[in-house]
């Protein structure tokens, strides 16, 4: 009987021993491998997060980690993204769940500038709005788009959601950005539409800036291209307010008397031509309705209902009385 208790209690110890022996290997990780991704939910508990972690290879075993954590503690989980190491330990894993989210979401929607992505680069943990805007104008990153001498890559940086990871430089993230724009670009083959309108791709990009502006809504974009296209053909200063507002820092409100003397070259109340570089970052559709508006002679338009709607007219007359249906409306 003794003999037996003395084999099983040797078995007993073998497994404690090879157990423990185990949960420390697994637990010192190996070689860092590639930088992953995890998402955590709201009320995620340990073992949900550990198996995530085991499927993308930052553990080895999610069960030798929770019985790792029943010894060192498993800190406070806050919902996020988290990017790890894969191979790493779990001392590093707790480290970097401790820390709280590393990873965040970067929107960047059409109608931006490069002055209103840095203000939203500027709350991502180590990055300052001012850092990245001298990355943006210092020349190191720079889109094929651009003409030769320039530093503004207003209107060159692809739109939509980065996923800014911890050691993220500002130069990287700008070189997504004009690779993302490079794609649309080839997309809608700019290249080849600007020349069958006779314009270079900088100057269709410049003009779908202002359509993007100016046009808002989907079913108005066409139209006002049109207006664009029409007014540059004519010789006509095209009068839009929005390439104003862009010289003054601002986007949207009232444009004054005052607004309108301003002596800049992007006031096109007093200038003729394109404004010298785009005034926003143009989404797919307005870069489509550019390379591609609809027929029409019309000259001017005005929002005439509440959705953001407009009219268009091909004389001054028509025009004024677009501007007082629209008043009518509450909307002059």
């Amino acid at each position: 009987m003794r003999t037996v208790v003395l084999v099983v209690v040797g078995a007993v110890v073998a497994v404690l021993v090879g157990g423990t022996l185990w949960v420390q290997h697994e637990a010192g990780g190996g070689t860092p491998g590639p930088q992953v991704i995890a998402t955590v939910g709201a009320g995620t508990g340990a073992s949900q997060l550990s198996a995530t972690l085991e499927a993308k290879g930052v553990i080895g075993s999610s069960l030798a980690y929770r019985i790792w954590s029943q010894f060192h503690g498993f800190p406070s989980v806050l919902p996020g993204s988290y990017a790890f190491r894969q191979h790493s330990s779990f001392t590093t894993v707790d480290q970097v769940i401790a820390a709280g989210p590393n990873v965040f979401p970067l929107d960047v929607p059409p109608g931006f500038t490069v002055a209103e992505v840095a203000t939203r680069v500027g709350q991502l943990p180590g990055h300052t709005r001012a850092d990245f805007a001298a990355a943006a104008v210092g020349g190191t990153v720079r889109s094929p788009w651009q003409p030769v001498g320039s530093t503004n890559l207003d209107g060159l940086l692809g739109t939509g959601v980065y996923v800014v990871v911890p050691g993220e430089t500002d130069i990287t993230l700008l070189r997504a950005m004009v690779d993302r724009f490079d794609r649309l670009a080839d997309r809608v083959d700019l290249r080849t539409g600007s020349a069958r309108l006779g314009l270079t791709p900088y100057q269709v990009i410049t003009a779908a800036s202002i359509v993007e502006k100016e046009g808002v809504i989907q079913r108005n974009l066409g139209p006002v291209a049109r207006v664009i296209l029409n007014r540059l053909a004519r010789d006509m200063p095209l009068q839009m307010d929005s390439t104003v507002l862009y010289s003054e820092g601002r986007d949207g409100g009232p444009v004054t008397a005052t607004d309108l003397a301003l002596q800049t070259p992007y006031n096109t109340y007093l200038n003729k031509g394109l404004t010298p570089t785009p005034i926003c970052f143009p989404s797919q559709a307005a870069l489509e309705a550019t390379l591609d508006p609809p027929s029409g002679s019309w000259l001017y338009f005005v929002v005439v209902e509440q959705d953001g709607t407009e009219a268009f007219a091909d004389t001054f007359a028509q025009q004024q009385a677009n501007e007082a249906l629209a008043r009518s409306r509450g909307l002059g």
